[in-house]
């Protein structure tokens, strides 16, 4: 079993950063595809960016390419999410996710889910 805790969250205004880390245990983080969600009020959780086991393979959605940047330590077990640019339709909660399937562009592909954190962008 996979345990996911996210951090970094928190309040920004517009045009701000924020480092998002999701931290694994009980499983082999090496061999897990790793995937950073997002939910706001109303909508449909959607993926923003995944990233291969390895790290050499990323996926970006269209609404975050260019400002956000995903990245892992798999010698400390860890995930990022580098968030740039930020504007206020980017408030949402934001979970990380893991899977060790290929179908890593797919949401229902993931199997394990942090509790996630609420980022909140200010204008």
């Amino acid at each position: 079993q996979v345990q996911l805790v996210e951090s970094g969250g928190g309040l920004v205004q517009a045009g701000g950063s924020l480092r998002l880390s999701c931290a694994a245990s009980g499983g082999t983080f090496s061999k897990l595809v790793m995937g950073w969600f997002r939910q706001a009020p109303g909508k449909e959780r959607e993926l923003l960016a995944a990233i291969s086991w390895n790290g050499v393979r990323t996926y970006y959605a269209d609404s975050v390419k260019g400002r956000f940047t995903i990245s892992r330590d798999n010698a400390k077990n860890t995930m990022f999410l580098q968030m740039n640019s930020l504007k206020p339709e980017d408030t949402a909660v934001y979970y990380c996710a893991a899977t060790y399937g290929i179908n890593w562009l797919s949401n229902s592909a993931y199997d394990y889910w942090g509790q996630g954190t609420q980022v909140t962008v200010s204008s």
